[in-house]
């Protein structure tokens, strides 16, 4: 992962399995959310590749990329959604420009969208007039609008307050539960990390290489590197070494 002769991270490699919840975590500057951009296809890693299935992503035809992207959801750390358009408008957009369907089948299914994330009624509201969990969960709704078999959270529960962040977990565990989809997270809310989190990688800024695989859990207590353990136990100290 590079921008020019700049290198961010090197040595990347590990897999995902079908139906966990993957976290990327690691300080500011670490390459987390550059991670994501190559994983989702926004931006082509410097060397390597992203495979699907054991389907090159990066040197596919560009037909067959498009093929793969409709695979993924995104949910992006701000929510994205365009200021002039209602909630409902906002998760209609991919099902407007990517099918065939009616307004009224579209219609269904974005209700259907905004009530699995538990914003049934607020369809025509606009994105200012929504708190901002709400706004991070229309986010959701979005992302899942196309049925994608993998969904990727970019800091969801950035800027949030704590009661607000722990929902937006349990939204994440629930859809994970209900839909059998794929989750890769990027995030260093340790809360959110032991909360969902079946694996995690940890990207090291000072070594721009990963330097840690597994649960996190077991990372805190027996990771042999200790950046490792130190990220996973902020805080610990000053509330006494609980957990």
């Amino acid at each position: 992962m590079a921008y020019g002769s700049f290198v961010i991270q090197h040595h990347i490699s590990f897999t995902i399995a079908r139906g966990e919840i993957f976290v990327i975590m690691g300080g500011s500057g670490s390459g987390k959310s550059t991670l994501l951009n190559h994983m989702v296809g926004l931006r082509a890693p410097a060397t390597g590749d992203v495979l699907y299935d054991g389907e090159s992503f990066w040197h596919a035809e560009d037909e067959e990329r498009d093929r793969l992207r409709r695979r993924l959801g995104v949910s992006y750390q701000a929510g994205a959604l365009w200021s002039s358009m209602t909630l409902a408008e906002n998760v209609a957009l991919p099902l407007e420009t990517f099918t065939t369907l009616s307004v009224q089948q579209i219609g269904e299914i974005v209700s259907l969208k905004l009530a699995l994330v538990g914003l049934a009624g607020f369809e025509e509201f606009y994105p200012s007039e929504v708190s901002g969990g709400m706004l991070k969960r229309a986010g959701v709704a979005r992302a899942m609008a196309l049925d994608p078999d993998i969904l990727f959270f970019d800091e969801p529960s950035a800027g949030l307050d704590p009661i607000s962040s722990r929902r937006l977990d349990d939204l994440i565990l629930e859809l994970r539960a209900s839909l059998g989809a794929t989750m890769v997270v990027v995030t260093h809310e340790l809360p959110s990390i032991f909360a969902i989190a079946d694996t995690a990688v940890f990207l090291d800024a000072d070594t721009r290489t990963m330097i840690a695989l597994g649960n996190p859990k077991q990372l805190r207590d027996e990771s042999p590197q200790e950046k490792v353990r130190a990220f996973l136990t902020r805080g610990e100290q000053s509330a006494g070494g609980k957990r």
